[in-house]
């Protein structure tokens, strides 16, 4: 999504982009404190920096009929993983909020999201949340799957699963905010339409995984809905908000708002 904005494939309007790269969850916690001007975010965390920042119409990570995963070292019920300890890779990330939806309460720890398979497959932890690669990497540690989120959600509505979304700072002002939605839109388009650059690109910042985990990975969640959320997009996203908004997960009610 960023690869056009480095190449100069795109008219920036006049505006510079610098990249930051960090994990979701410090992004999240970031985002909390208005840190950086336009941010890839849990959508969970939307409504904890509501009132700072606004959602862009595109950029999100969107699945449908897959999505976060709860793995363990062998099968468990949905009953059994209420009484276990799970490993989650943040209390404000989207997958959280899911599990919370299926499970209701129940005890966790959070860790950073890359050492999770390596902390349940030695044994350090029973059961572990996983997002990112590790959705597709965790056989590798012999673990095996428990629970789909992604399919649970679509069982559960009909819908995708928003997971991540980008948003920009309020204060920058209608017209900036105009421009920079423009911007990483024809990005976005760009990179789509140049796949194999783009995903070259990419995969230096990949943690390790081949060529063909990440292309699978970007094929999951870089699409049409990436491009622009439609109408089905936007509904997942307020269903999601609203049964966390009854769930209690959320400090205020939430006010869904896109940059126009």
């Amino acid at each position: 999504m960023y690869w056009a904005l480095t190449t100069d494939a795109v008219d920036t309007r006049g505006h510079e982009f610098e990249q930051v790269l960090s994990d979701i969850q410090t992004l999240n916690q970031w985002a909390r404190a208005a840190r950086l001007e336009v941010t890839a975010i849990s959508l969970a965390a939307y409504p904890f920096v509501q009132e700072d920042y606004i959602l862009l119409p595109h950029g999100a990570s969107i699945g449908s009929g897959y999505g976060p995963v709860v793995v363990a070292r062998e099968p468990l019920t949905r009953e059994e993983l209420v009484g276990c300890e799970i490993v989650v890779p943040g209390a404000l990330t989207t997958s959280f909020l899911a599990l919370r939806l299926v499970l209701g309460e129940f005890r966790y720890r959070e860790l950073a999201f890359d050492e999770i398979p390596d902390e349940v497959a030695s044994g350090r932890a029973d059961v572990g949340l996983l997002i990112h690669e590790g959705q597709l990497t965790f056989e590798d540690y012999g673990l095996v799957k428990v629970l789909d989120l992604g399919e649970w959600w679509l069982l559960e509505t009909g819908l995708p699963l928003p997971l991540g979304v980008n948003v920009a700072r309020r204060d920058l002002g209608e017209n900036v905010l105009a421009d920079v939605s423009e911007v990483l839109r024809e990005a976005i388009q760009c990179g789509l339409d140049n796949r194999a650059e783009a995903l070259e690109y990419a995969l230096q910042f990949g943690r390790g995984i081949d060529a063909a985990v990440a292309d699978r990975f970007v094929s999951m969640y870089v699409n049409e809905l990436t491009q622009d959320y439609g109408d089905e997009g936007r509904k997942a996203v307020t269903e999601l908000l609203r049964r966390g908004e009854a769930l209690g997960a959320f400090p205020s009610p939430v006010q869904i708002d896109f940059v126009s």
